[in-house]
């Protein structure tokens, strides 16, 4: 008794088309028939991916390299540069506090 009867879908066919228009139904329906296509699509590359993926990861761990120690001289070039870029920014203060700023500039100016 508390079925979808014929009648509802005739009152919901309606309700749709009054909403989103003629026009627009066959564009809708045809972008929905794309998303499915994609989305299968991507289901199955998943699918497939999970299997390439345990078979990689077979030949990477056969496949792996000797740990090497880190170059003590790397944290020697990264003090280096952070010494330098100190550097430029004390100067860039000095230059800026040399120079007036626009609105002192204005100032000496309108006087």
């Amino acid at each position: 008794m508390n079925a979808l009867q014929p009648w509802h879908i005739i009152i919901l066919v309606l309700v749709v088309v009054l909403l989103f228009g003629a026009k627009r139904l066959p564009d809708a329906a045809r972008s929905i028939g794309k998303s499915m296509k994609i989305f299968k699509a991507e289901t199955k590359d998943m699918a497939g991916d999970k299997d390439k993926a345990a078979e990689t990861e077979e030949v990477e761990t056969k496949q792996l390299p000797q740990a090497t120690t880190p170059a003590p001289a790397a944290s020697t070039v990264q003090d280096k540069q952070v010494a330098d870029l100190q550097r430029q920014l004390d100067e860039l203060k000095k230059q800026q506090a040399a120079t007036p700023a626009p609105a002192e500039q204005a100032q000496k100016n309108a006087s």
